[in-house]
This record gives structure tokens, sequence and C-alpha cells, in this order.
């Protein structure tokens, strides 16, 4: 035999080998996977959306009448209370007219009673006591309506609240709609935001919700919808939601940015873990583990996501033995060697265990 005819002949033995390496190798054990089965869990459906706060009431006090600010009744962010002076107009030349008029209206009655007296001795005629009547009441209403520029003159707070920083001072002289200060009801907080449309019957008034503010991250302010807006928006295709929240801590402000949070609804049922889901496109698959230990790729309609569980609206049942991780691995209609959680461990120390027996029996003989 030549040279070549011994180089070909060896050439033909290695390539055998390596096939037969081949042939062992897809003969190998079913991969080892993280078995589980289909359970039920809680799922929650939310409504998260961006609001704004506003203050319970607010509104600009303003100058009824241009006039001198006289004084400055109160200080800067002091808190009032309903028909408390905020500011004070001269009122100097009103206050002299009403001591004229009511001087005059105290001289008409008692000429009105002294033509009483004569009219009962029948010295006087009606005309003239009513005559002196009209005086009397001319004169007093006159009076009265003194007093209601003086009134004016005085700048009161309509409501319970937070005042303003102050934007005017002593001898001022403010024209008529002028503002004075700007009064605020912070004990609630309204807040309003915008929902998409398709959540509109997952809302009524009453519906608790609850909102946080980048100023206090740590903490969660709860309330109530208070109404839901008739109309929606033809552009965004949303609707406002305005909510009330108590603030009797005074922390929150109007003006701020506040994220809400609406538990809309709360139900059970079946979940397999989010590891255990293979997606293709829009459908959602999981390996359903037969009693042969043989994978199936089984397809499902899921609903709601909670706490690394999805919801699994259909396609397979309670109690359903599933590949829970390590889907990567599975081929479908495929044998797999699934292990229970916690149960891995276990068998890979008495593995070991078998191991170290093994090694000491063979040192020993």
């Amino acid at each position: 035999m030549t040279l070549r005819s011994f180089w070909l002949l060896g050439l033909l033995i290695a390539l055998s080998a390596c096939g037969g390496g081949d042939r062992d190798e897809g003969r190998g054990d079913p991969p080892v996977v993280v078995g589980g089965t289909v359970t039920q869990a809680e799922f929650v459906s939310e409504i998260e959306a961006v609001g704004t706060a506003f203050a319970n009431e607010q509104t600009v006090i303003t100058s009824p009448v241009t006039e001198r600010i006289e004084r400055i009744a109160y200080v800067d962010g002091a808190t009032v209370r309903r028909g408390a002076v905020i500011a004070r107009l001269s009122s100097g030349e009103e206050s002299a007219d009403l001591s004229s008029v009511v001087a005059r209206a105290r001289e008409a009655g008692k000429q009105l009673d002294r033509l009483t007296e004569l009219q009962e001795r029948g010295f006087a005629t009606n005309s003239s006591v009513d005559q002196q009547t009209a005086l009397r009441d001319t004169a007093r209403a006159d009076a009265n309506a003194i007093r209601s520029r003086i009134s004016d003159r005085v700048i009161r707070a309509p409501f319970d609240g937070v005042l303003s920083l102050r934007t005017v001072s002593p001898g001022t002289v403010v024209t008529s709609g002028s503002p004075i200060a700007t009064i605020s009801d912070i004990s609630a907080i309204k807040l309003d935001f915008t929902v998409p449309e398709n959540f509109l019957s997952a809302l009524k008034p009453g519906q608790v919700i609850e909102a946080k503010t980048a100023a206090y991250p740590n903490q969660s302010f709860f309330g109530t919808i208070d109404n839901i807006s008739p109309l929606v928006d033809p552009l965004s295709r949303s609707l406002t939601v305005r909510a009330k929240l108590p603030n009797d801590g005074r922390k929150l402000r109007p003006g701020m940015l506040m994220s809400v949070r609406i538990v809309s609804e709360t139900r059970t049922g079946l979940a397999v873990p989010e590891t255990a889901l293979v997606a293709q496109g829009d459908q959602n698959f999981v390996f359903v583990v037969d009693k042969e230990g043989i994978a199936r790729r089984t397809a499902i309609d899921i609903g709601l996501r909670s706490k690394g569980m999805v919801e699994v609206k259909s396609g397979i049942s309670l109690g359903a033995k599933i590949v829970a991780d390590g889907t990567v691995k599975v081929r479908d209609d495929s044998p797999v060697k699934a292990v229970l959680p916690g149960k891995k461990s276990k068998e890979v120390s008495a593995d070991n265990a078998l191991k170290k027996s093994d090694e000491k029996g063979s040192s020993g003989s």
C-alpha cells in the first residue's frame, strides 16, 4: 500500500469519528427548564394621568371706586376670615356728607312729629304731613346711599382664605377695578386632569383617586372625583375630570403639577409568570408540558399585568403545567425536563453527593 493510500485511509477514519460524535450529541438529554403551573392572581386595572391643582375658591379683590388707599390691613400671605378688612380707601368727603344728611334727616323727623301733633288738633293738613314725611324719608335714603359709598371704600374678604403677597401700598391711588389682593381658599384643592374617552365608562363621581407631586415624592394625597366634564374634546378625544382633595396641612398649592392614579377595576383571573410568555407579532404563547414531558406551544389571550404576572383570558386552564422560565431552550413538541422552583438546587446537591460517593469508591478500589 502506497503512502497516499495510508493518508486517505487515515482521513476517512477521522471523518467517521467526527460523524459519530455528532450523532451522540443529537441524542443528548432534554433541556432543563423552570417549571410552573397556571395559578390565579389579583389584577388591578389602573388609569394614570397628569393634572393641575387649583384652589377650592379663588378671586382677585378689586377696588370698586377710584380712590386713594388709606390703610392696608393685612400682611403678606395672611390667613383671614370672611368679612375681615383687607384695606381702607379714603372716605373723608363721604363721611362729611353723611353727617350733613343725617342732621337733615333728624330735623325732618322732628318737623314731622310737630306737624303730626298739629294734625291731631286740626291745625295741619294731611298734605303738609305727607310732604314732611317725604322730606324725612328722602333724607334717610340719602344717608343710606352715602353709607353704601363709605362701605365700598372698606375692602373685605369675600370668604375664608389666604391672601397673596402685597402689590399696593398706603397712599397709592387706585382706579375702579384695580386689584388690591388675591385671596385663595386652599382648605381643599381642585385637581383637573384629562383622560382618553375610552375610560369614560370606568369613571364616576365619588371614585377615590391617588395623587402625587414632586414636592412630596414619598407622600400620596387621596381625594374623590367631584365632577366629569359632559364634553369630549373633538381634537384630543379626551375629557376633563375634576377631583377634590382635602388639604388640611396646606401642603398643596394652586398651580402644582400632580400625577393621578385611579383604580378602575380589581379582578381575579388565571395568571402565568411574564417569563413564561413567548410573543410573536401580536400573538402570545406559552409552552404547556404534558404528562409525557413534551412541551406544546399553546396560543393564549392575555390581559392585565401585575407584579411579574400576566392575566390569561383564554387558551389554558387552571393548574396546567407550563415552562415558567427558560423558553429560549424549548422547541415545540420537544421533551423538556421541568424543575419546579426550589427543587433544582436540591437535585444538584444530590448529584454532587452522588459524584463524591463515586469518587470515594474509585479511590478506595
